[in-house]
């Protein structure tokens, strides 16, 4: 493959540019993925010089355009691209590719500790980025359908790899995205024939990705030659007229262009070109060899952004200040939608007139009702269940008018049985921002096949809920193939992410309330199948600090400890040592993660450290080791059996609590 003529010289010096960068980056840092830089130079110049709506000096502008690299290993294309658009990036921080506490981190990170300007998503798990993708543009149409073009008119471009579309999650993804109509939504994929095991002829090609991506109801182009940049620009601009569907631009290209030796091989995807082979390589491209992250001055003025950008994010300003005088109640639910977490007028008086009309509801009945309740006062709360509407109770009241579908947005997404894509569509619609804590519900058992999604909305600290019912073995008769075990656990092992596991309707509506006020960043919210009491003295108030003490005898001999269902099985352990003239203090646990913010102070009081405790919990004891001295749990798989049956045999039972407390107070600590 060879270059063909361009728009101009100058073109092909900056495109140039951006793999003279990502070489020196790369060479600099000893590690990195040159492959895809080198040979999708010139997608990513045309798409941030011809195509997106955007502005480096102002990186988070509602309306601009998105770009998602899903191909995160990609990263120096990225930086490179953005250096020399003009964003606050600098040849200091290129230097600094993949150092402790860089801006330029080997996969690209949205990280609002230390964000780099222009990442829009931490990409790098292959498939993820796509999905997210799908996830923005549902985001842009439900914005823009409510609040008028004038306020959102903007597009999500995303580069993908071969890796990307072997990922299940991409086939659901774009599944979804056809279903849906997603027209602003446009994908360019490398397809290089390579991966990192040698060609993709091992393992991929068979498959016929146009037709694939034809049956999924998307709109398909070719560019035959990557160097081709008006064949870019073409496709591009056939894609952005094309808003019924969703498009795929699938771009040949030749891996490591124009690398003498290693191009079109995968010696160029996941390691260094070396000093030699980086010196022909520049050599080949006509530049400098001896030269290191420079820019010549008709580059960076060519390729730099800021008066572009800045002159469309002004006209925006200018219609959204016009709007904004002929439609003020429509301004500040725009501007609610866009604040962080924070208090919500009217939020907790609508909670507490929720009239629960019953003595025992399954968590995930009060779960709905207390949506229901806050839904007038979230109005751009989307979200949907993988399927499971009807079992999980998450959508909003509304029916068919509050339903997503391909002609219309609406606030309840019927994502079918899509949990793999549904936690990373999610976690797109958080990033675009503008979508009050977006959510996504299963089954516990089924929070594995989210897994990934649920780890990166953590590792980014995006505002999301996740709705987890069916809880425990209690769910019955369907069995261990759904039944919950290591789970609660597994999720409590993912930093930054907060579980909540209500004990009764009165704690489930003030779960809602702290995901909805309090919590900064991703939620886990855990309901039950099955009915649970109402217990007399819980504290909504308590449930935003994560632990409470819900009986406090004064002479208690020990603590025992439960979350959810359980905390009723602790209380009436409780009622049996009583029997015994045991005094036990029984402490709700809704979120150990809420808990341990806390100060030392608070924490004794609710756990005082001269009593000893025993936990009881429907699923593993892993990590109650930090709290108790003896665990109640379940350390093996379920059973198929009504569900109070399955409770007993497995041993969740007052009885068996009562008698761990019994044995731990004989033969204490």
């Amino acid at each position: 493959m060879t270059a063909p003529a361009t728009t101009d010289r100058v073109d092909q010096r900056c495109v140039d540019a951006i793999r003279a960068l990502s070489i020196d980056a790369i060479e600099q840092a000893g590690s990195g993925h040159p492959g895809m830089p080198l040979a999708m130079a010139p997608v990513a110049y045309m798409l941030f010089t011809r195509v997106l709506a955007h502005d480096p000096a102002d990186p988070r502008w509602p309306d601009r355009d998105r770009f998602v690299l899903s191909a995160g290993h990609a990263s120096t294309l990225l930086y490179s691209t953005l250096h020399l658009a003009g964003y606050e990036l600098t040849l200091d921080d290129l230097r600094a590719f993949r150092q402790l506490g860089s801006r330029t981190p080997g996969h690209p990170e949205r990280d609002p500790l230390h964000e780099t300007p222009g990442v829009e998503v931490t990409t790098g798990p292959l498939g993820q980025g796509f999905a997210n993708g799908v996830g923005m543009a549902l985001a842009e149409r439900f914005l823009r359908e409510r609040f008028g073009n004038e306020v959102v008119d903007h597009r999500i471009f995303a580069l993908c790899s071969d890796g990307d579309l072997m990922e299940g999650i991409s086939s659901e993804a774009a599944s979804l995205a056809g279903q849906l109509g997603l027209g602003r939504l446009i994908c360019l994929y490398d397809d290089n024939g390579i991966s990192l095991d040698g060609p993709t002829s091992l393992s991929f090609d068979v498959e016929d990705v146009t037709g694939r991506f034809e049956a999924h109801g998307w709109h398909v182009i070719a560019v035959e030659d990557a160097n081709d940049l008006d064949a870019i620009e073409q496709a591009l601009r056939a894609c952005i007229a094309e808003d019924r569907r969703p498009s795929l631009i699938r771009v040949r290209s030749v891996i490591g262009w124009p690398a003498p030796t290693k191009q079109g091989t995968s010696a160029a995807h996941g390691s260094p070109l070396g000093e030699p082979e980086a010196r022909a390589t520049k050599a080949a491209l006509g530049l400098d060899p001896d030269a290191r992250f420079a820019v010549p001055a008709e580059v960076a003025e060519r390729f730099d952004q800021r008066a572009r950008g800045g002159a469309a994010r002004s006209a925006w300003l200018q219609r959204v200040a016009d709007w904004r005088e002929r439609e003020p109640q429509l301004a500040a639910e725009w501007d609610a939608a866009w604040r962080p977490t924070g208090p919500i007028p009217g939020l907790r008086e609508a909670l507490d007139r929720i009239e629960w009309g019953a003595d025992a509801l399954a968590t995930r009945v009060a779960g709905q009702r207390a949506m229901a309740a806050f839904a007038p006062l979230v109005p751009t709360m989307v979200g949907g269940a993988a399927d499971l509407s009807e079992s999980t109770k998450t959508a909003f009241p509304g029916g068919e008018d509050e339903r997503c579908s391909r002609t219309r947005s609406g606030r309840n997404v019927y994502f079918g049985v899509r949990e793999h894509a549904m936690g990373a569509v999610v976690n797109g619609m958080a990033a675009h921002g503008g979508i009050a804590r977006p959510y996504g519900a299963t089954f516990l058992q089924f929070s594995d096949y989210m897994r990934g999604a649920i780890r990166l909305s953590a590792l980014m600290r995006l505002g999301v809920a996740w709705v987890f019912t069916h809880d425990s073995v209690a769910l019955g008769e369907d069995g261990p193939t759904h039944q919950p075990i290591e789970h609660l656990a597994a999720l409590r092992a993912i930093p930054g992410l907060v579980v909540l596991r209500p004990a009764d309707a009165r704690e489930t509506a003030a779960a809602w309330r702290a995901i909805l006020e309090e919590i900064d960043g991703p939620a886990a919210l855990i309901l039950s199948r099955q009915d649970l009491p109402l217990l007399d003295a819980t504290d909504g108030n308590a449930v935003a600090r994560g632990a409470y003490a819900l009986l406090d005898p004064p002479d208690a001999a020990a603590t025992i400890v439960g979350t959810g269902s359980e905390v009723a099985v602790a209380r009436a352990a409780a009622e049996l040592l009583a029997s015994d003239r045991i005094a036990a203090r029984v402490v709700s646990m809704p979120s150990v993660e809420l808990f341990a913010r806390q100060d030392a102070a608070y924490r004794r009081s609710v756990l005082p450290p001269e009593l000893p405790a025993v936990s009881v919990e429907a699923g593993i004891g892993m990590g109650w080791s930090d709290w108790v001295d003896r665990s109640v749990s379940i350390e093996r798989y379920g059973l198929s059996a009504p569900g109070p049956l399955a409770l007993r045999e497995l041993g969740i039972t007052p009885e068996r609590t009562a008698q761990t407390v019994r044995e731990l107070l004989a033969n204490p600590r």
